[in-house]
């Protein structure tokens, strides 16, 4: 009886420790850590895309006086979109998520008038600084749609993982997980990145 009992001391713990390693003790936070850094990865993109677009405002400005109106739009969109933040915590939160992909929806549009703008300068379009920038906003705006993919598959893997057997029981009882909110479209066409090809 007594070899039994030290059996059973010996093999509970290693059973015990099995049966909570299927429970998502450790792949729900391993998941939605995943999750939490494609979405700073997401953040890095669209704070380059703010950097470059301070730097086209200042060269298209240079060249044409004419669309200040434009200009101004999209410096006012650009200063929202850069004040709109939400940390990882906020993930959670589809409201929060919304307001940032509708700031960002907006300097995409301001952003889509200013490059339009540009086709009454002949002679920017053929100014380094331009299309330097131009080249440099293109490759950001690929970049940011692939941080938007990479983030939605590691929210849907989180999502799916703290919804289904057997990490749903540590999803819920262990870390009290909520869904997180995937990147969207706030309006038609606002996945695509703007055109910026002027023809060159």
């Amino acid at each position: 009886m007594s070899l039994m009992r030290r059996f059973s001391t010996v093999l509970l713990p290693i059973v015990g420790a099995l049966a909570l390693s299927a429970c998502g003790i450790n792949s729900v936070p391993t998941a939605q850590e995943e999750a939490k850094a494609k979405w700073a990865d997401v953040q890095a993109q669209y704070q380059r895309r703010s950097n470059l677009v301070g730097n086209l405002v200042a060269t298209v400005k240079a060249a044409g006086k004419q669309e200040q109106d434009t200009l101004v739009k999209v410096t006012e969109a650009r200063a929202k979109a850069t004040s709109v933040q939400v940390n990882a915590e906020d993930l959670s939160d589809p409201a929060k998520v919304a307001q940032f992909q509708a700031a960002q929806a907006q300097l995409s549009q301001g952003l889509g008038r200013l490059l339009a703008s540009v086709e009454a300068y002949p002679d920017l379009k053929t100014n380094e600084n331009y299309l330097n920038l131009q080249s440099q906003l293109e490759g950001t705006e690929n970049r940011i749609a692939v941080a938007i993919r990479d983030y939605n598959g590691a929210v849907q893997a989180y999502n799916t993982r703290i919804r289904t057997f057997p990490d749903a029981i540590g999803a819920k009882i262990i870390h009290g997980a909520k869904p997180m909110t995937p990147f969207q479209a706030t309006t038609p066409g606002a996945e695509e990145a703007p055109k910026v090809d002027f023809g060159n």
